[in-house]
Parts: structure tokens; sequence; C-alpha cells
């Protein structure tokens, strides 16, 4: 299985600073996880530009509940289509989404950030239900019922520390507007792959995230990703909160 070559390109101190390399010019592509939409990562994006990189952010229809995360990669291979030297970036719960999409483009390298897993043959559901440890349950209390097979935030105070806790007011804020009604019909649809696409794959954790569990990503990447997970400090939204430093790190996986 594929990993990352040598020892790892970057660490990351307790001040947020990344120490590392430039890489070489890359086109990634950007996939927001549940809620949220392309403009999550307004921030990021020209920190990546600044450094060469070709940048396109996919908008996914989270608030269809007739769409699956396989209709999500489709969106995603057609928004990278004729694209070369892909590096493929999943928020959260985009990790199920991007190596469907992989295999289908000339992805360089896949990076997991903050993410679930896809598991070959399995939904969320089930890996969850096996694995229950991998997000943190609190989450659910803010959120609505489902409503037409949608679950919504109602308690933003509880979204802002759970998905914003080291963003400034104002971001946090604008970003907090931005959240849309997420379908739960792809939670239930296996994973259509056989394997994950044998392509480099990074997976990044932030220290401070309380919604997919560090812990959990401390045990599961090796095994299922053949990586080690390179930290980063703060919360569960680092393209909102320290752009710049993920920049420099994603920077390093090109």
């Amino acid at each position: 299985m594929p990993g990352l070559p040598g020892a790892a390109p970057a660490d990351v101190f307790g001040d947020g600073h990344v120490s590392g390399y430039v890489g070489r010019v890359a086109t990634y592509g950007l996939v927001h996880g549940a809620w949220h939409d392309a403009s999550c990562w307004e921030r990021l994006t020209p920190e990546l530009e600044q450094r060469g990189h070709r940048v396109i952010a996919v908008d996914l229809p989270c608030d269809d509940p007739s769409a699956t995360f396989s209709t999500y990669a489709d969106l995603v291979v057609g928004a990278l289509k004729g694209e070369q030297d892909i590096v493929l970036v999943g928020h959260s719960v985009a990790g199920l989404t991007i190596p469907i999409a992989a295999a289908s483009l000339p992805v360089r390298r896949l990076i997991f950030l903050c993410a679930l897993i896809a598991s070959p043959g399995r939904s969320f559901l089930e890996q969850l239900e096996e694995d229950p440890e991998m997000l943190f349950p609190g989450y659910q209390a803010g959120l609505s019922e489902a409503d037409a097979h949608l679950r919504r935030w109602v308690d933003f105070e509880l979204a802002r520390e759970i998905l914003y806790a080291d963003c400034d007011e104002p971001i946090a804020k604008r970003a907090l507007e931005r959240l849309r009604p997420q379908a739960l019909t792809p939670y239930g649809e296996p994973c259509p792959l056989d394997e994950l696409p044998q392509v480099e794959r990074a997976y990044i954790v932030c220290s401070g995230d309380r919604l997919v569990n560090p812990e959990w990503a401390g045990r599961a990447v090796s095994d299922r990703l053949g990586v080690e997970p390179v930290e980063l400090p703060g919360s569960h939204s680092p393209f909102l909160s320290r752009p710049a430093d993920l920049a420099h790190l994603l920077d390093t996986y090109s």
C-alpha cells in the first residue's frame, strides 16, 4: 500500500506554525464536509494560489435527499475533468467521497482532513455501529430531528464549539450563517469500491477536534491508509482558523 515516502514531510509545533518544504505545483480539489458549501474554503484558497497551485473548490448538494456519496463523487469528477496532477482534499465526511472520485481521476494524492475514511463495501452507518468512537456523540444534541431526511444545526452555540472553536468571532459568525441542512441518505450507501485507490495518501488530524475523534484517527489511519497522521493544533475547521498553516502543510504534499 502506498504511503508517504521517507520521513514525515512536516512538523507542527505548539504555536501552530508548520515547518517543511515547498512542494511542486498541483491542482488542489477541495471537497467540503457535511452542512457546508464550497465557500468554506475561501480563506485557504488564496493561500494555496499564492504558492502557485490551481484550486478548484467543489460545491456538493448536501441538502439534496436524493444524492449519495456516489453522486457527490460524480460532481467532483466533473469539476476536475481535464485536470492533471490532482491533490484531492476531503474534509470531515468528504473522506467518504474522495476515494470514490479518485477512482476516476488522475489523482496524485488523497488528503483526509479531520476526516472519516471510506471502507469499501460498507456504509458510514455500518462503520459507526462497529466503531462508535469515530465521532464524539455530543454534536447530535445541536441538530434538529430529521425532517424529510435532512438534519440541520439548531443550536449555534454548540455548532460554534464543535466546528469553529478556535476561529475568530467574525469568521465563526460568517461560517455559522452559511451552514446548510445535511441529507441523511448518503450515510446508508455502501462504499461502491472494491478497494481504496492505490495512490499516495495523507491524513491531517487536529488535536482539538470535537467532532471526528483524534484518538480514533490515531488508531485507524495507519491501519486503513498505511500512513501516520500529521497533527495540527486547533479544532475541526483549520481552513478557517489557520489557513496559512494548513496551506503550508498541504503544499508539502503536492
